[in-house]
């Protein structure tokens, strides 16, 4: 193995995996994987730190020892919306974004005076997932002493690693704790909390390096004199990523949920609709809409309505046998509540208009059209325009990413190293760029025209 100096770590934390990358001059040089697991109980849905702080170190500990002795920085994208109780130095569960315990308290927020106050002030939605609102069921069921501390996944690397609790500037701004303008804990916010700033971590910018804690190195087998980078959210780092290689400034994520996000220069905030806005460096915000209904709305489709086992390679077939528009069927995609623009766990999903015409294919199209339609709608919310970089698996069926582009009206460029271990890298280490068009499927104008037509009355009740 050739020898590499100054070798990047970058050490992702999903809620589903944790992936670990050795980077150098733009080459991925090592990648692994390991599964995490979440444990659900109803509605709380968590991860043990003990188990994520086992999968890192294992991880690390499996990279070759040469290339691991070549290793310059190390820095983390992770999960946004995390929440670590830690009491008395003791860390447990960490309730992940997906935690539902909060939807009945932030349901009655929601029609509060505050609601919309704290989102323009913060840039995160008013929804279950966010910290704020985990926090503030926890206060009301007065779950922890008065002492704990509020952490969360990146805070338990950073002190791990540094030997402090620290949190970057984009997972705060993802928390509905933070206030973008002063970049700083809001202390309005943590007044109503009944938090004090001392029970949260220490804030610090994405790209403030710092030295790597001697007991760390040794652990791990990594050179004593390595930076450690606080880095950024993987939502963030995704789009982040996209506009590195493409140049775009758009991006269309859909993997088992879905994303849009639009990398810009200022703050953005959509009091109505609610828009994310996150920080990522000094000169750009992320703001974007997801959506809890992407792949796993076709998963549904594979199992309710298709053949399972065949479903993913007919797609192009079954797309072919439905006209567009499914024969006036529409379907309402929203099997898991819905985040932007509803935040809601309330909607529902519906087919309508379904006749004894329509035919299995003409559902299976339906569904595909119901659920890029609410997209469209994602795509309208944060200004997406020009061309869209794409990624996930969804768009691993060219026939998908075909429907995406002409139902949108975008272009839909695959981007190819879309991973928010790229971003992060990028973001850090600001490699020359070289903006490379991966391929790029161009909407059909008669298509296109006919699904602009069918957007103005899609979701009419």
């Amino acid at each position: 193995m050739s020898k590499v100096t100054k070798a990047f770590l970058g050490i992702d934390v999903g809620t589903t995996a944790i992936k670990l990358g050795i980077i150098a001059e733009n080459q991925l040089l090592y990648q692994t994987a390991i599964n995490l697991k979440t444990y659900v109980e109803g509605p709380i849905k968590y991860q043990q730190s003990a188990e994520l702080e086992q999968a890192f170190v294992q991880g690390i500990k499996e990279i070759p020892t040469e290339l691991r002795q070549q290793v310059g920085i190390i820095s983390f994208s992770t999960a946004m919306h995390s929440v670590m109780p830690v009491v008395d130095g003791v860390k447990g569960k960490i309730f992940i974004w997906s935690d539902e315990q909060a939807s009945q308290v932030i349901e009655e927020f929601k029609h509060t005076d505050l609601a919309k106050h704290f989102y323009q002030r913060t840039g995160t939605p008013i929804h279950p997932m966010s910290p704020f609102a985990k926090i503030l069921y926890f206060g009301q069921q007065k779950s922890y002493p008065k002492n704990v501390h509020w952490w969360g996944i990146k805070e338990l690397l950073m002190e791990y690693f540094t030997g402090k609790a620290r949190v970057d500037y984009s997972i705060a701004s993802a928390t509905g704790l933070f206030n973008l303008e002063t970049q700083k804990w809001d202390s309005e916010i943590l007044a109503y909390l009944e938090v004090a700033p001392k029970q949260l971590a220490e804030l610090t910018d994405t790209t403030a390096a710092f030295p790597i804690h001697s007991a760390a190195a040794a652990n791990l087998g990594l050179p004593a004199e390595a930076k450690v980078i606080a880095g950024a959210s993987d939502g963030c780092l995704t789009a982040y990523a996209s506009f590195y290689r493409t140049g775009n400034t758009s991006s269309l994520t859909i993997g088992t949920s879905t994303a849009v996000r639009n990398i810009t220069e200022q703050a953005h905030f959509d009091e109505e609709k609610q828009n994310f806005c996150y920080y990522l460096d000094r000169k750009h915000y992320v703001i974007g809409a997801p959506s809890n209904n992407g792949g796993c709305v076709l998963a549904w489709a594979s199992q309710a309505i298709g053949e399972s086992a065949t479903f993913y390679q007919q797609l192009p077939e079954t797309l072919a046998a439905a006209p567009l528009g499914a024969k006036g069927l529409r379907f309402f995609p929203y099997l898991n509540g819905e985040r932007a623009p509803f935040w809601s766990s309330n909607k529902k999903a519906e087919f309508k208009h379904l006749t004894i015409e329509h035919t299995k294919a003409d559902m299976i199209r339906g569904v595909l059209e119901g659920m890029l339609m609410n997209v469209r709608i994602l795509t309208g919310m944060v200004g997406a325009r020009g061309a869209l970089s794409v990624s996930g698996g969804f768009f691993q069926t060219a026939a998908l990413t075909q429907l995406t582009a002409d139902l949108l009206g975008l272009s839909c460029m695959y981007a190819e190293e879309n991973e928010p271990l790229f971003g992060l890298y990028y973001l850090i280490q600001q490699p020359e760029r070289i903006v490379e068009a991966g391929k790029t499927f161009v909407p059909d104008e008669s298509r296109a025209k006919e699904y602009q037509m069918l957007a103005k009355e899609y979701f009419k009740e």
